[in-house]
């Protein structure tokens, strides 16, 4: 199995420097949610920029080590690394900036800076989403190890996908933006993360997710995000052979990787875990609205005027 190491990864420097560039600007985020009392749509306003600043690190981290794991370096995949890091670049300046303007970052089309600023954000976001399919590509094109290593970094990358595709449910225009349309004027924001309430509504902790609606971000979040607990289970199963020499036998990681420890291993096996985060993502996708009507139901909240799921 090929092990990455230091300099594996380091031929993947454009993420790695991207992903401390992230560290240090969720250092400054944190530092602003102390200093910055201001509020946006209900939340602290450098709540986004950490939330954004902590996942493309990890976003980062996951790619350079998932490249790591092929036999070598090439110029397709330097590409696509580097094409990730320059179009979220793009979206944290923009993200960052709007925070310092006190403006929000995303749907925001008040003015004519904001609907470029937002449209660049979504064109960045689809370069992204490109650059991303690419890398997954080359990841079902070599081996990366035994077979539960190498299927559960594929369809992990393609569950990625799904889950930054799911973000795009969030552009379309709620029931009220699409008759002011109708009537002639002009919405201030295009999309919304909520659904059945109003953006800016009580929120969880630290998601800054609706507590008294459904959310969009919730199965972007599993279907993305999913992806970069995988590295820290694959060196866990890795670390535990080294004590445990049951598991030094490729048949049984499969079986730990897919979460089945007493079952015999089949051709499914090693993709069974992913399949449960795939399964996730969907089920929590379809079922948001649902997700909306228990909490109105367990907190006593009358129901508002429901947005249409898409």
């Amino acid at each position: 199995m090929p092990e990455p190491t230091s300099m594996s990864m380091s031929n993947y420097r454009s993420l790695l420097a991207f992903s401390w560039a992230m560290v240090a600007l969720a250092v400054v985020s944190a530092v602003g949610l102390l200093v910055d009392d201001r509020v946006l749509l209900g939340a602290p306003i450098w709540l986004k920029p950490l939330k954004f600043s902590v996942s493309l690190a990890a976003y980062g981290l996951t790619l350079a080590w998932m490249l790591s794991r092929r036999s070598g370096p090439s110029r397709t995949a330097t590409w696509a690394a580097r094409t990730v890091v320059a179009t979220a670049l793009i979206e944290m300046v923009i993200i960052v900036g709007q925070t310092v303007r006190g403006r929000p970052s995303h749907f925001d089309v008040a003015t004519p800076l904001d609907r470029t600023l937002f449209r660049t954000m979504g064109g960045s976001i689809a370069v992204l989403w490109i650059a991303t399919l690419v890398i997954a590509i080359l990841l079902f094109r070599t081996q990366l190890g035994d077979r539960a290593t190498t299927w559960a970094i594929r369809l992990g990358a393609a569950i990625a996908l799904v889950g930054l595709a799911l973000g795009g449910l969030m552009l379309l225009p709620t029931p009220e933006q699409h008759a002011q349309q109708a009537a002639g004027l002009l919405p201030t924001a295009i999309g919304a993360h909520s659904v059945g309430v109003p953006d800016g509504g009580p929120t969880l902790p630290l998601t800054g997710w609706s507590a008294t609606g459904g959310d969009l971000r919730i199965p972007h979040f599993v279907g993305m995000h999913a992806l970069q607990a995988l590295p820290l289970f694959l060196y866990g199963i890795e670390a535990l052979a080294r004590r445990r020499p049951r598991l030094r036998d490729e048949r049984v990681r499969s079986l730990r990787l897919a979460g089945f420890p007493r079952c015999r291993l089949s051709r499914r096996g090693a993709c069974g875990g992913r399949r449960r985060c795939a399964g996730l993502s969907a089920a929590v996708t379809g079922l948001r609205g649902r997700y909306a009507r228990l909490l109105r139901f367990t907190s006593g909240i009358p129901p508002p005027p429901t947005r249409p799921l898409p």
